[in-house]
């Protein structure tokens, strides 16, 4: 087994099992967790014996809520760069994810948002279940939609990214299987049998991995949010945020003015840096996705002030009333967004 009570490891036939392992804590990651799953994965892809990897979340109701924020913002107030190392770590490990040569396989059952977005997502086989709960809210923190966000959210079709990156919706299984972001829904009751099937198969090749899954695979239900695709895509098809709420004004229908609403109470700083990363996140590859997210993340916790108020009344005080500072989308310049994407010189992340 392991060598580390957050997170074990352990090898079951020719399947490397990972168990996220703080079920108090919704397995939120901390660094450390981040380094070891990174580790792991590096020794997994040499090792012959190893031929595919499943993720797992310990208890029933989160896979992974993501990273610790709250202790973020207290490294930030501090002045402590632990939460720059944080970042720093996390998103090398989620490189290793979309890299790793072999099935990467996640067992996404209940709570599954940020960073668990993170390690998840970017993994070949995206299994949800009855209890996920998907979301990236970041723009309700004064954060961004990161851990690859700039590069999964507008590869997605039509402009589902944007409307997801820019509202931080939260998302069930129907909604996840039929928008793509998951490949397969499987039961809860059923996981445990899958993790059996998989651990006893020799796992030879991709086809074999697929018929388990799909021998486990059911109906996943409704989707919520396919009916709105059609007008997500007039109204998230625009070169500005501002066109955007425009267009959902124009919209008019009482879905489009609530969209509309919810987006001008998130942090207006955080939602037109979102709107540029996602755009540009189209056209770069895996690893500048996650730079370019890393020179942002700088800024708002280095330089920024939304990200503290936003945990500070969300998370700490929990009035639910940040005060935004700029607090409205026209008052923040296009120059002030633009010094988010700045280079970092020496302190660029890198994946050495």
């Amino acid at each position: 087994m392991n060598n580390s009570e957050d997170i074990l490891f352990e090898v079951r036939g020719h399947m490397g099992l990972i168990t996220l392992n703080r079920p108090k804590a919704l397995n939120a990651l901390t660094s450390d967790m981040c380094v070891a799953l990174h580790g792991k994965l590096g020794e997994w892809a040499e090792d012959d014996a190893v031929r595919a990897v499943v993720i797992q979340g310990a208890g029933e109701k989160a896979f992974c809520a993501g990273g610790d924020v709250v202790s973020l913002y207290h490294a930030g107030k501090a002045g402590d760069p632990a939460w720059k190392e944080f970042f720093w770590n996390e998103y090398r490990m989620n490189a290793a994810i979309h890299h790793f040569p072999k099935p990467y396989i996640a067992l996404v059952d209940g709570i599954s948002m940020g960073g668990g977005v993170g390690i998840s997502v970017h993994g070949s086989h995206r299994v949800v279940t009855e209890r996920t709960l998907f979301a990236m809210p970041e723009t309700g923190l004064g954060l961004i939609p990161d851990v690859g966000g700039s590069y999964f959210l507008p590869r997605l079709d039509g402009e589902i990214g944007m409307y997801l990156g820019l509202l931080g919706s939260r998302l069930k299984a129907g909604d996840l299987v039929r928008l793509g972001i998951a490949t397969h829904y499987v039961p809860g009751e059923k996981l445990a049998g899958l993790i059996a099937d998989l651990a006893a198969s020799d796992l030879t090749s991709g086809e074999h991995i697929a018929k388990i899954l799909e021998d486990a695979t059911d109906n996943p239900g409704f989707s919520p949010t396919m009916k709105f695709v059609d007008a997500i895509d007039y109204c998230f098809n625009h070169d500005s945020v501002e066109k955007i709420m425009g267009a959902l004004t124009d919209e008019g229908s009482d879905w489009a003015l609530q969209v509309r609403d919810e987006i001008a109470a998130k942090s207006p700083t955080s939602v037109k840096v979102t709107f540029r990363q996602i755009r540009e996140g189209q056209g770069m590859s895996f690893n500048e996705c996650l730079r370019m997210e890393y020179r942002i993340v700088n800024q708002l916790l280095g330089e920024g002030h939304d990200f503290y108020e936003g945990v500070r009344a969300l998370l700490i005080d929990k009035d639910q009333s940040p005060k935004w500072n700029p607090p409205l989308l026209s008052e923040v310049s296009e120059d002030r967004v633009a010094a988010h994407f700045a280079e970092l010189g020496e302190d660029e992340l890198s994946f050495d």
